[in-house]
């Protein structure tokens, strides 16, 4: 199930970057803040009144050096329409009613989508004050008052959002359904592979890069088992999206690793692991979806006896974060090892599933305490009075302790190592939530 997108789009220098970071910072429950991959966004998840939504931040709607509204602005904000479900058009109330403003609004009064005019820079809200008026012509309803940089009434904007948010519904998929999310950067073969899964040509194939725009689902059975193959756009390192469809079928990516359950994360194996490899992976990581990394193109590869475990080596060490996800080497064109493909999936997602009962979980802490006490600090140690396993899908254990903040990240590492030891895990993330006094700390 994927969040509603809502879109700020607007002229340069309206203020949409503040109003961005104000409404994620702002009395926001921030979903996503982990260092690397979600700093290196132009989206963030975030939630307002228990509404949980991604909001994107289009960038400037570029006009030329005459000012006038070229046909790459208007694609761009004809696919911020496509894309979001709710639209927060910024103008600036302080500046006035732009040319440039007008023709953003000639789109937007086109399409069908909510979309919310907001006022930004203003800074007296007394009714007799208030400097927007020319706004009206734009022909999209009230304006909404705001001061992005004072965070003045972007509560009430955020009520207005939510309650333009459409109703998510679940996919009307089987219980038992294993959806699988094929990702990877443009022309890495996830079309190939989807059609060497499914054994027809059944997602359209091209060796021009961005050839897939949406997140096309296709269910299939097999050995009677049920799933659902999400092939996506591929997604492009920031910096090269040169136009704007390719910006947001990113987006459709992200929106579709949501829906999986396991990520099937493409790498080239004729160009390694590459930066944005990283990023996409750690999206998936973020998500606490199960991992299986899939080295295509290995038909290309020239080989001696330990090709694939020094690759395998060089995955480990640009991929560390994610040093459970298991590895498969394989050809999408000329299927080779394509069959191993399922068979790992469910072997991954029975793990992903993976439960152990309460006494199991204690038992394995206290030998975890005992072959290897956490370190003093200050004449304190780390104590565990009770675990439980809270959940699955990823595999998430309460741990009750002393003092959370005794609990050093290269403890909860081993402790994560100690847990796969004995259990497995493999493919997929395990989360520890510190309890401390009625306090959660994940």
């Amino acid at each position: 199930m994927s969040k509603p997108v809502v879109a700020i789009v607007g002229r340069p220098n309206v203020g949409k970057s503040t109003l961005f970071n104000r409404i994620i910072r702002n009395r926001v429950a921030i979903v996503e803040d982990q260092p690397g991959v979600t700093r290196d966004r132009l989206y963030f998840d975030a939630e307002w009144n228990n509404r949980q939504f991604t909001l994107i931040d289009t960038g400037g709607l570029e006009f030329d050096d005459l000012g006038q509204f070229t046909a790459h602005v208007r694609r761009q904000a004809e696919i911020a329409i496509d894309e979001a479900d709710v639209i927060l058009f910024i103008v600036d109330a302080r500046a006035g009613l732009h040319p440039t403003d007008r023709d953003v609004a000639m789109v937007l009064r086109r399409t069908k989508k909510p979309v919310l005019l907001v006022a930004n820079k203003v800074e007296h809200f007394d009714a007799h004050k208030i400097p927007y008026y020319d706004f009206y012509e734009l022909g999209l309803g009230d304006p909404v008052p705001v001061s992005a940089a004072e965070g003045m009434n972007t509560g009430d904007l955020l009520d207005q959002t939510v309650a333009l948010l459409p109703v998510v519904a679940e996919d009307h998929y089987a219980p038992d359904t294993i959806k699988i999310a094929v990702i990877g950067r443009p022309n890495v073969g996830k079309s190939t592979l989807v059609n060497a899964i499914l054994g027809e040509e059944r997602v359209i194939v091209s060796e021009i890069p961005g050839t897939t725009r949406d997140a096309i689902d296709t269910p299939m059975e097999r050995d009677g088992k049920n799933y659902v193959l999400i092939d996506t756009a591929g997604v492009r390192r920031r910096k090269r999206i040169d136009g704007a469809t390719e910006r947001y079928s990113v987006i459709r990516a992200l929106r579709a690793v949501d829906r999986s359950e396991v990520v099937l994360m493409l790498i080239d194996a004729s160009d390694g692991v590459t930066d944005q490899d990283k990023r996409i992976a750690g999206y998936a990581e973020d998500k606490g979806k199960a991992i299986i990394l899939v080295i295509n193109k290995w038909d290309l590869i020239e080989k001696d006896g330990k090709t694939m475990l020094r690759f395998n080596e060089k995955i480990r060490d640009a991929l560390g974060f994610i040093r459970y996800a298991p590895t498969i080497y394989i050809s999408a064109l000329t299927k080779q090892r394509v069959s191993k493909v399922l068979e790992l999936v469910d072997f991954i997602t029975e793990q992903y599933y993976l439960r152990i009962t309460t006494s199991n979980v204690n038992k394995l802490v206290r030998e975890a305490f005992q072959q290897n006490p956490p370190p003093t600090y200050k004449g304190r140690q780390l104590k565990t009075l009770y675990a439980m396993q809270a959940s699955v899908a990823p595999p998430t254990f309460i741990l009750f302790v002393n003092d959370r903040g005794l609990m050093h990240f290269s403890y909860r590492r081993y402790l994560e190592n100690f847990f796969r030891a004995a259990y497995g895990f493999e493919g997929t993330p395990i989360r520890f939530i510190l309890r401390c006094r009625n306090q959660d700390q994940e």
